[in-house]
């Protein structure tokens, strides 16, 4: 996990505009930040500027480190751009369309009269078939014919694929063709990337199980580039800590791991945020959470109960389903690059966004579409430079923008339109948290909603009266707390198996399976250098009433009875009901943890002061309103206040609304509480 003897460890979040960086001393608990332009032509240079702008910082040298993190989208771009390597896939004869076939369904915005089938990651063309097959249950059926599989790789030759993804039928019961296949098919294609179902995803759903081995395959070689690359930059700099990746489903994955299943890293994120915030709240003394994470051209909302962070295996990457367990989480078309426009006189915001660059039209970067950032600009959220003074905002051509695309066409003044646009995106936002809590059969105002990323905190009180929740929690750096998170995460895999046959539940049957996978969580484990004492695995089963096609995951009790119980009550609070049917067992997972060590906390140093370095108008629902600015840097534990207040610092702007009052915690957190009468 780390080396012996070495404190610091640092994390790099490389966004689409910045690159964040977060490097500390896990001794003293001492943490500096950097932000630097990411080089999207070639992002390891990005990584690697910012690990020597924070080592310059701190004073320190690059073979020091103890410790490497990454948030990577690199996967994930290349799934959404279509951009990964030409692959082909291994099958068993009879299933070479299994990709064009999918699912009978389509998108639910989507015309059912016009929508079309998006084109397959890998065509027909590009899909062998070779000789075997195995029983539902396992069992051999025909022997695989490995001299299929050698004609399968010379056909492979002649299309010059990059990469080779095998997925045989019912290889989730029994792997051992799909695993000889791909021995073959190494030796006769070195160079090529070859990967498995049973590597990546061993569960039942052939067309799922089919399409996340053909992704993984075709991400392979760009990810195994972009990873040596980092690793040989990190070298070069004398740096000789263990590189650490951000997965989906919120815990980090030595290289290695990575290079054998990149698709583990697809949406992975937003992962590292939702942990920060998970991390931060708990010092806070708070374990129920919405986290809401705005960017420039997306919002991500995730509910946090108990201090657990829920995975989903229904994510989706594009067009793309992905079964992989991955952080549960809504993302909706929302942020403050988010374009407003009128068509028929009706006002839309979003889903297109005006991205970094031209921007919204405050940037002064040539933008002219209205958007959400240009909104609060005209109403007076934003101070008139940020990051920290280096980036001054064109407030007249905000101003010109809403008046000429926005007010004019609706024949309202501009800052009618600006709140006009920030209710839409509000709302937008409300109901995709409605979308992970009153859907999922939790009651938002029961929560605390934890605003975070460079738009967050503008919105958060607006977002907490919506949902009429009185308690929100600003994290001390919202715009870098990915990169905080990745230091926060813990190593974490999942080892699952299906069962041959789906049915009741067989303790027996399941203890033995959850043995040998308890064996390959602590073989992985060991490998990736986790102390006894650090390593925790859990038991899940995957249950469902007979008859339904999907499963709900509910902790291993040990007993039939009461895991059974533990689904109903689960499927109750979901769905509203329960079956009068049977309850299956359809897949075990063993959840394998490495805990990082904790750190000492450092605490703010108490101060009571709160002044304002200058007081400007601001727009509220009352009217206009002198609204004093005040650093938050200088803000000490115990400090207390009441908006109306703008509060400024680096990475983002809190908008603390009349009706709202404010306490900074000893770990640099502001609680903000709402009080009645409380208007935007």
């Amino acid at each position: 996990m780390s080396l012996p003897d070495s404190p610091l460890a640092i994390a790099v979040d490389i966004g689409g505009t910045f690159t964040d960086i977060s490097l500390i001393d896990r001794a003293s608990g001492k943490i500096w930040r950097a932000k630097t332009p990411s080089v999207p032509s070639d992002p390891s240079e990005a990584f690697l500027n910012g690990i020597r702008l924070a080592l310059a910082e701190a004073g320190a040298d690059a073979a020091s480190l103890g410790q490497v993190l990454h948030g990577t989208t690199v996967a994930t771009n290349m799934i959404l751009e279509g951009k990964g390597a030409r692959a082909a896939l291994v099958t068993t004869r009879g299933f070479r369309h299994v990709l064009d076939i999918g699912r009978q369904d389509i998108p639910r915005k989507a015309n059912l009269y016009t929508w079309t089938k998006p084109q397959r990651p890998v065509p027909a063309s590009r899909i062998v078939e070779v000789d075997e097959r195995v029983a539902a249950g396992g069992d051999i059926l025909e022997p695989l014919d490995e001299e299929s599989v050698r004609k399968a790789a010379e056909a492979l030759r002649g299309m010059d694929v990059e990469a080779v993804g095998v997925c045989l039928l019912h290889a989730f019961a029994n792997p051992a063709h799909e695993r000889r296949a791909a021995e073959i098919l190494r030796e006769e294609l070195p160079g090529v990337a070859v990967t498995t179902s049973s590597d990546v995803l061993p569960v039942v759903r052939e067309y799922e199980r089919s399409l996340t081995t053909v992704l993984n395959a075709s991400v392979m070689p760009g990810v195994t580039t972009y990873v040596g690359r980092i690793e040989q930059r990190l070298a070069d700099e004398s740096v000789a800590a263990p590189l650490l990746l951000m997965q989906s489903n919120g815990g980090v994955a030595g290289a290695a791991a990575i290079r054998q299943a990149p698709a583990l890293t697809a949406l992975s994120g937003p992962a590292a945020g939702v942990v920060g915030a998970r991390a931060i709240a708990a010092a806070c003394g708070i374990s129920d959470l919405i986290t809401v994470d705005i960017g420039g051209t997306s919002a991500d909302i995730c509910l946090i109960k108990d201090g657990r962070i829920g995975l989903t295996q229904h994510g989706k990457v594009g067009e793309w389903p992905l079964p992989l367990p991955m952080v549960d989480m809504v993302t909706i078309g929302a942020g403050g690059g988010s374009i407003a426009a009128v068509t028929d006189e009706t006002l839309t915001v979003g889903p297109k966004s005006a991205g970094a660059r031209p921007g919204p039209a405050a940037y002064g970067l040539g933008g002219r579409e209205a958007t959400v950032t240009d909104a609060h600009v005209v109403l007076g959220h934003l101070p008139a430079k940020l990051l920290g003074g280096r980036m001054a905002l064109d407030v007249d051509a905000a101003r010109v923008t809403i008046r000429d695309r926005v007010a004019g066409p609706l024949g309202l003044s501009a800052e009618d339109a600006a709140r006009g646009i920030l209710a839409i995106v509000d709302n937008h936002m409300v109901g995709a948290v409605r979308v992970v809590s009153i859907e999922r059969g939790h009651d938002p105002r029961q929560f605390t909603l934890v605003p975070f990323g460079g738009a967050g905190p503008l919105h958060g009180t607006a977002l907490a009266e919506l949902l009429d929740i009185s308690s929100v929690m600003i994290p001390p750096a919202p715009g870098i707390l990915c990169a905080d998170g990745l230091l926060a995460a813990d190593l974490k895999a999942e080892f699952s198996r299906a069962l041959p046959r789906a049915g009741a539940i067989d303790v027996a049957q399941a203890e033995g399976i959850f043995a040998e996978l308890e064996t390959q969580a602590q073989d992985w484990l060991g490998v990736e250098g986790v102390d006894q004492h650090l390593r925790r695995t859990a038991k899940v089963a995957l249950l469902r009433y007979h008859g339904q096609g999907g499963e709900l995951a509910i902790g291993w009790t040990g007993t039939r009875e009461a895991t059974e119980t533990a689904f109903a009550t689960e499927h109750q609070a979901l769905y509203g009901f329960t079956l009068n049917a049977a309850i299956e067992l359809v897949t075990l997972r063993i959840e394998a943890t490495g805990l990082t060590a904790q750190q000492p906390a450092i605490r703010l140093p108490a101060s009571d002061k709160v002044e304002a370095y200058d007081h400007v108008p601001v727009h509220f629902g009352g009217g206009l309103t002198k609204t004093p600015l005040v650093d938050r840097a200088a803000l000490g534990a115990g400090a207390s206040f009441s908006g109306p207040m703008i509060l400024t610092q680096l990475d983002t702007t809190t908008l603390v609304p009349p009706g709202w009052s404010g306490t900074v915690h000893e770990t640099g957190a502001i609680l903000l509480t709402r009080h009645e009468g409380g208007v935007q």
